[in-house]
């Protein structure tokens, strides 16, 4: 009987024969989800002697792609995929009108035409190398580089161009639209993988804040005072560390001044010359809790606003606090506050800008000792403090520093040592250095007041207030001073009192670096 043939496996793929000699390869990827076609995946292999062999490489090579789902399902380019991607993005305005302009001036004409299938590490890195060789993408072309587009008469602003890189931060916001697409074209099947993950990662530039100091906030206050309106928003912006947008959106109902706490709800938004009020940064309200004296200012300010317009003690909580027309009906512009803080600044002689102060605030904050994930609550911040720390590590540090100067404070007196030709010295001494920072002064003129008897044990310092517009510092600079002094165990603190001279006798149970005993030490001096 003879035997039926079995029937042979249908074999997946095409080789042909192209007129050069050279051999393509085409395996099947299913249906086109943008163009509703058949997606073929091909590879063109030269002729020679070896080609057939090589065919059959390809062949496997791309039915494993689409076996393993590692293959592109569409022959969309990047273009198209950016297109779909910021159509169902979800950001804020001003977010999104920056990624459509980054994607229109450097990905789009790099990238845009570039099909996802045939996006791979070697695109990527040229794309990215290309970014920081030049922001205008000359290639090397040599041209003249115009200050406008529009017709005007050359001046020294007009030139041959010079390559300028694209700055970190912008190239890590195009990485950013770039694998945020890819995830996305991935979810839809467009993309096996997201191939945008193989650029390598843009190296993160280290937080590099730059508050003004003491001394000068206290110019930049002064000078802000001028004008009421202008010097109590400049004042709250110190106070509270809140962000533009926050401040131009207060309202009167925002502040309680029976518990000296404002609340932060909202945000202006400004694109243009179009505002909008939004949701926080960070979608989500804050309470600030206010000191004394700014709720005092704040309830004068109040005050003024409403006899300026004539309608009684007090302004309508509906009103607006900064508000260009005197009812409050409306809001500052954002960008009108920023330029107006610049061109004040730039009449003291410094290039500054409001955000600067936000900076000031947090830093006052931590180096008054006051914890992170609080300071973090007061700036609306994130991730528990997470961003608070990395963004101002520098003070956290110098904080540090100082717990570190509080045990040297505790520490036994230095002893006496030896000099080279054999003699006792004096112990080691840092009077010398009281000099050096306005909070140091402070305190070694408190220092001097103990220990001559001017401040007696039991005595009460001087208020924080009182230091600050004594010396013309800020609070945290005072609060500094106190608690060197209490390191030094000077003087005792408790929660909600004032600081309190130290009782010498109680102390001199013997614990290092203690003084045992004022009065011997004001006998020494006399």
């Amino acid at each position: 009987m003879a035997k039926t043939a079995r029937p042979r496996k249908r074999r997946r793929g095409k080789i042909e024969t192209l007129p050069s000699g050279s051999l393509r390869v085409r395996v099947y990827a299913g249906k086109d989800p943008v163009t509703g076609k058949d997606h073929w995946l091909s590879e063109v292999v030269k002729k020679g002697p070896d080609a057939a062999n090589e065919a059959e490489k390809a062949r496997t090579r791309l039915l494993n792609q689409v076996d393993e789902r590692r293959a592109p399902r569409t022959r969309a380019t990047v273009g198209q995929l950016l297109d779909r991607h910021f159509e169902l993005l979800k950001v804020e305005d001003n977010t999104l009108t920056g990624y459509d302009s980054l994607a229109r001036i450097h990905i789009r004409p790099l990238l845009g035409d570039q099909p996802l299938g045939r996006i791979d590490g070697e695109i990527l890195d040229s794309f990215y190398k290309e970014l920081r060789t030049c922001r205008a993408h000359c290639r090397g072309r040599k041209y003249v580089q115009h200050r406008t587009d529009r017709p005007h008469e050359c001046d020294d602003r007009c030139g041959p161009h010079k390559c300028e890189p694209l700055g970190d931060g912008s190239i890590r916001k195009i990485k950013a639209i770039l694998t945020g697409a890819g995830k996305r074209a991935r979810r839809w099947g467009w993309m096996g993988t997201n191939l945008f993950e193989l650029a390598e990662p843009v190296p993160v530039a280290r937080p590099n804040p730059q508050p003004p100091t003491a001394d000068q906030a206290a110019v930049i206050a002064n000078e802000a005072w001028q004008e009421l309106d202008w010097g109590m928003l400049v004042w709250l912006a110190m106070m509270t560390g809140a962000r533009r947008g926050e401040l131009c959106a207060l309202k009167w109902d925002r502040v309680d001044f029976s518990a000296g706490v404002l609340t932060i709800r909202s945000s202006i938004g400004q694109r243009g010359s179009r505002t909008w009020e939004k949701d926080t940064k960070t979608h989500q309200q804050r309470r600030i809790a206010l000191d004394e004296q700014t709720v005092t200012l704040l309830r004068a300010y109040r005050r003024h606003c409403a006899e300026r317009v004539g309608i009684g003690p007090e302004m309508p909580v509906e009103a607006r606090i900064f508000s260009p027309v005197p009812d409050g009906s409306t809001w500052l512009k954002p960008d009108t506050v920023s330029q107006r803080y610049a061109r004040m600044c730039a009449r003291l002689g410094w290039d500054m800008n409001i955000h600067q102060l936000r900076h000031y605030s947090a830093t006052e904050l931590i180096a008054a000792g006051v914890d992170v994930r609080t300071v973090a609550g007061r700036l609306g911040h994130g991730g528990g403090g997470a961003t608070t720390l990395r963004v101002y590590s520098a003070w956290v540090s110098e904080a540090d520093q100082r717990a570190a100067g509080s045990l040297t404070g505790r520490m036994p007196e230095l002893p006496t040592v030896l000099d080279d030709s054999g003699k006792l010295t004096e112990p080691v001494s840092t009077a010398g250095d009281e000099d050096e920072s306005p909070y140091r002064r402070i305190a070694a003129d408190l220092r001097g007041a103990i220990v001559s008897g001017i401040l007696r044990s039991g005595d009460q310092l001087p208020t924080v207030a009182d230091l600050a517009a004594r010396y013309a510092v800020s609070f945290g600079t005072a609060q500094r001073a106190i608690a060197q002094l209490r390191a030094a165990g000077l003087v005792t603190v408790s929660r909600g009192r004032r600081a309190v001279v130290a009782d010498p006798v109680a102390k001199a149970a013997g614990e290092p670096g203690e003084i045992v005993n004022l009065d011997a030490k004001r006998r020494e001096i006399k």
